[in-house]
């Protein structure tokens, strides 16, 4: 099998693949690939995606360049930060991301299930000889057409087969169908499917089984986020199209998005007011175009947003479009009429600069976090961060678009002599004053 190393954010390799493979690693998405100048090789780069991963007979082993203990802090906090111990994943020992989240998994798990399989009640619908619990009468017509047995019934049943010993053994059965597992490790997951053979197994393509943090199974709490990680956050066997791809690979992106927007808006909320995440918004009339910023602060009693915050882990720079980043944030500040929009981006992935757009009163700023710190000194920043944000809502009064557009109108035609206070005016006075000198292509 052919084996590619890789580092976040570094340098593509030139390697020899058919173009059967080379083509199945370009659609996998986890890397990017191209033909090469000479016949037969590829060149293979690092995309979004860290971790480890088999394409078509390929290996893929993508380095991050975060420690995995920085790494694993910002899963942990995104997922919940109030059950996360760090110092408790001992994870000095893992060379690699997809040999420390197994040794975590392991480690946690074991340790949530010595004292016994967490037991609770699941409502069950079967076809029964007797009766128990009630009877699913419409089930029993449609099925059975008229006949005394089987029943169908629905009762709840005590036992070990709840959601949160599903997830662990979903979790476990994953990570055993790959073979860089360490034998020790190995075991402990071995020992783990063994120890829950009455518990409903996950299948591919469903759900995750839904459970509730409370103090009867406060014991899983730390296992359970980490089963979670493998399950949806490292989808270590998942279909990109046609091409099928074994594997754990973390989406750095998606994780900093995450970890932003929790963490900020904790710190928002602690000055007051609320956040909303992927707070659904329109940029058209029709509301035919959706627009989803990352964090959104509202302040106690106010109904009109404060601030608009969204998550960019590096500068997203697609082709004929380099600053599409700085567009999406014109957007969310145009349609809600805010002065300020701010960009929180990875520390090495883009500099902090405050950009004053030219002819209206907005002003989007780009921030950096450096995530190689210790999580107390990361948090520090958020904090700061979170204080500028704050301030910076509160230093001239907010405008809306047609306010702006008004004082553009004044601004080049002041012989127009009407007052405005404050720099707002209503919508309808704005578009009179557009209209009247002929500055509707403003």
């Amino acid at each position: 099998m052919t084996r590619i190393e890789l580092k976040e954010n570094g340098d593509p390799v030139d390697i020899q693949l058919s173009d059967r493979v080379g083509l199945a690693l370009r659609s996998s998405g986890l890397v990017t690939a191209t033909p090469a100048v000479e016949d037969g090789w590829w060149t293979v780069g690092p995309a979004a995606s860290v971790g480890v991963a088999r394409v078509a007979d390929v290996e893929i082993w993508v380095q991050p360049k975060l420690p995995i203990r920085r790494l694993f802090f910002l899963l942990g906090y995104a997922n919940d930060h109030r059950v996360w111990r760090d110092e408790a994943l001992e994870l000095t020992e893992a060379p690699d991301l997809l040999r420390a989240i197994a040794t975590a998994f392991a480690r946690q798990a074991d340790r949530a299930t010595q004292q016994g399989l967490l037991q609770g009640y699941r409502v069950k619908d079967e076809a029964s000889p007797v009766l128990r619990g009630r009877l699913r009468t419409a089930e029993q017509l449609k099925r059975r057409f008229g006949l005394p047995i089987p029943l169908e019934v629905r009762f709840d049943d005590y036992g070990v087969d709840v959601p949160e010993n599903q997830l662990l053994r979903g979790a476990a059965e994953r990570l055993l169908a790959l073979s860089e597992i360490d034998a020790r490790t190995r075991r402990t997951l071995l020992r783990l499917v063994r120890a829950t053979a009455d518990v409903s197994p996950l299948r591919r393509g469903d759900r995750l089984p839904i459970w509730q943090a409370s103090r009867l199974n406060a014991r899983y709490h730390v296992a359970l986020r980490l089963a979670e990680i493998v399950l949806r956050g490292g989808s270590v066997e998942q279909a990109h199209g046609l091409v099928q791809v074994n594997g754990f690979m973390l989406d750095m992106a998606k994780v900093f998005e995450n970890f932003v927007t929790e963490a900020l808006g904790d710190a928002l909320r602690q000055r007051g007011g609320h956040c909303k995440a992927q707070d659904p918004w329109h940029l058209d009339e029709d509301r035919l175009v959706r627009m989803k910023p990352d964090l959104v602060w509202y302040r106690t009693g106010l109904r009109e947003p404060a601030a608009v915050i969204d998550a960019k882990y590096k500068a997203e720079k697609p082709s004929g479009f380099p600053n599409a980043d700085l567009y999406q944030m014109l957007a969310y500040c145009s349609v809600t009429g805010l002065n300020r929009g701010h960009l929180v981006y990875a520390k090495g992935q883009e500099t902090q600069y405050r950009h004053q757009i030219r002819e209206v009163r907005i002003e989007i700023t780009q921030h950096t976090l450096d995530l190689d710190q210790q999580p107390e000194d990361l948090l520090a920043q958020v904090d700061v961060l979170a204080g500028a944000i704050a301030a910076e809502s509160e230093a001239e009064p907010l405008s809306s678009g047609a306010a702006n557009l008004a004082d553009r109108a004044l601004k080049r035609n002041p012989e127009c002599g009407l007052p405005v206070r404050g720099g707002v005016v209503p919508a309808l006075l704005a578009d009179h004053l557009l209209t009247a000198h002929g500055l509707q292509d403003v």
